[in-house]
């Protein structure tokens, strides 16, 4: 099995690290990821500018490609240019992170996976709910080890990709899997503002994340709760009820 893995974290992250090291046992995996932080950049492409890579090594072996650009980028040129044939799967991850609610929208480690997905290739998009760069990740790695060794038993329809977030528990501490659905939460956002060395002022952003949904087969009630969420995801933003109405009218 051959396997791209990419993410938006950056090719430096413990994150992606980890997620390459458990999918080896299982084919070929070539790391293809941007040379820095690109989080939340959604599905942007690098068009006035030209894209570059570097060889990385890591432990004194080859680990993988930096490329100038975004985590869409990453998996465009990996399959155009860097791989000699398409990929059997795609992952993106590990995100330190949530990518659940609206966050699916601007994510860059989930838009890795909709490349892919718009591409005809599997994907699997795979967040850790921390920001702690040293947090561990051995639950998500494993659960997406799991899931690209058993993809094909799973059923996934073509251009679905899945979308999964993993609590920031010790193993024994998760209480399961739960297949949900995208959860309505989103994020209630502050631009502080504040002043540099020289006075002037400048923005940045932060937020509380609320939570619209008590339902708990919303990815984001599922992992409060402890469980494992497994979310499928396609492209289709079509309101197929608002047409019918729309269609009555005109």
């Amino acid at each position: 099995m051959n396997i791209l893995v990419t993410n938006d974290d950056g090719i430096a992250s413990s994150g992606i690290y980890a997620l390459a090291a458990a999918l080896r046992r299982l084919g070929t995996v070539t790391v293809v990821a941007p040379d820095r932080q690109q989080s939340a950049v959604g599905h942007a492409l690098t068009v006035s500018e030209p894209l570059r890579v570097t060889r990385i090594w890591r432990d004194g072996q080859f680990f993988g490609y930096a490329v100038s650009g975004t985590p869409a980028d990453c998996v465009k040129l990996a399959i155009a240019r860097l791989l000699e044939s398409p990929p059997d799967i795609v992952v993106s991850g590990i995100n330190h992170g949530y990518n659940t609610g609206i966050n699916v929208l601007y994510s860059g480690t989930v838009s890795a996976a909709t490349e892919a997905m718009l591409l005809g290739i599997p994907a699997i998009a795979v967040s850790l709910g921390s920001f702690d760069e040293n947090a561990d990740s051995s639950v998500a790695a494993q659960t997406a080890a799991y899931l690209v060794e058993h993809y094909h038993e799973l059923g996934i329809p073509p251009r679905t990709l899945l979308n999964v977030n993993v609590p920031p528990l010790p193993e024994e501490q998760i209480k399961g899997v739960r297949i949900t659905r995208q959860g309505q939460g989103m994020w209630n956002d502050a631009y502080e503002e504040r002043l540099d060395p020289m006075g002037r002022p400048y923005y940045w952003l932060r937020g509380i994340y609320n939570h619209l949904d008590s339902d708990p087969n919303a990815d984001d009630v599922a992992v409060e709760q402890g469980y494992i969420a497994i979310t499928p995801i396609r492209f289709h933003l079509t309101d197929e009820e608002t047409i019918h109405r729309l269609k009555e009218r005109f």
